[in-house]
């Protein structure tokens, strides 16, 4: 499970880096940063796109499809396997339409020292914010009200995520980025594509 990361930059430079990643940008909301531990059932800054412009603002850590019996679902489904995404009853819908980007600096995996466990954050060497590929969905609760929610895809871990853990976040380049977005891309073989191990030579 990857359950922690971070977004442990001021609020300058995250605006900064949104409109520069994003124009044109629409920002909604944004979370009080920085954040060294962001954990599921915790509000999360994402990123949207209608085809023609990009919307920034936060949604609730933890997926609740549609048809869930209550909201706490959403903590048993903090992140999605890519490997099975397209097949998944509770993830496909929004495979299809209802893709998004997480905005981090970092993600955390833990060691086993003894009787402690020992963090361990990894970030990228060319990009100081990155994109992790999610998903999102609404809820209609029993007040009437709307819960937005979104989830985190997984994939294999790379040789230095697999120290640690058997499986990591996907971080999207800029390019696979926006074709991730892009509502208008349908073809799912090339969406599933797109979510593989980020380069290991390119973390630290």
């Amino acid at each position: 499970m990857c359950g922690r990361f971070s977004l442990a930059i001021d609020e300058k430079r995250l605006r900064e880096h949104l409109l520069e990643k994003f124009d044109p940008l629409i920002i909604k909301s944004l979370p009080e940063v920085p954040r060294y531990n962001i954990a599921p059932g915790q509000e999360v800054l994402t990123v949207l796109s209608d085809g023609n412009s990009y919307r920034a603002g936060v949604l609730k850590w933890g997926f609740v499809p549609p048809f869930a019996k209550s909201p706490s679902d959403g903590y048993k489904m903090i992140n999605a396997r890519s490997e099975t995404v397209a097949s998944s009853n509770a993830f496909r819908p929004s495979f299809l339409t209802k893709r998004c980007v997480i905005i981090a600096d970092g993600f955390y995996e833990w060691d086993q020292l003894g009787k402690t466990k020992q963090p361990h954050r990894f970030t990228s060497k060319s990009s100081a914010i990155v994109g992790f590929a999610g998903l999102w969905t609404s809820y209609l609760q029993e007040d009437g009200s709307t819960l937005y929610t979104t989830t985190i895809l997984t994939t294999s871990a790379n040789g230095m995520v697999g120290h640690y853990h058997e499986r990591m976040h996907v971080i999207l380049d800029d390019v696979s980025m926006k074709r991730w977005l892009n509502p208008n891309e349908q073809d799912l073989s090339a969406l599933q594509s797109l979510l593989q191990p980020y380069a290991e030579e390119n973390m630290i």
